[in-house]
């Protein structure tokens, strides 16, 4: 099964853009994510319906954020993406007649509603600032320059 990237690009974007101070189009952050602006297009529509982040058309346009850095969890950008699924494992079937598959059905459900609940309260206890603060960090110990991704 494939894994759903889509909160670690947009987490990737965002701070992208609050590094850039400024406006960034659609075509910087792709270069970002070594993808098409098409993408991230769609990535942000979620973002920008939440009110995390505005778009300008036209010269000098591009998206900023909307939101401050402190006050945005990753659960919120999590749920901002329409929650994508968080596992790849699951049930076998949901309507059953087999006792055998209620009995796995049962304990399976049980553990992963645990586990989703959770890493849900962890990623809201993580803020974009946290992110930042660690980008900082880690940039200031390679004594290297804030610059896009390559």
């Amino acid at each position: 099964m494939r894994q759903d990237n889509r909160l670690s690009c947009v987490l990737h974007v965002l701070l992208h853009m609050a590094e850039a101070g400024g406006p960034m189009t659609s075509e910087a952050l792709a270069r970002a994510l070594n993808t098409n602006p098409v993408v991230v297009r769609r990535l942000m529509g979620g973002l920008r319906e939440h009110g995390y982040v505005h778009s300008e058309k036209g010269h000098g346009g591009g998206w900023t954020l909307s939101c401050q850095l402190d006050q945005v969890t990753l659960r919120d950008i999590y749920e901002a993406l329409d929650a994508p699924r968080l596992f790849a494992i699951g049930n076998r079937s949901v309507e059953t007649e087999c006792l055998v598959e209620e009995a796995v059905n049962h304990a399976m459900s049980g553990v992963l509603a645990d586990v989703k609940a959770q890493l849900l309260a962890r990623f809201g206890q993580i803020t974009l600032a946290a992110l930042h603060a660690d980008f900082h960090q880690r940039l200031a110990e390679r004594h290297a320059p804030a610059t896009l991704c390559k």
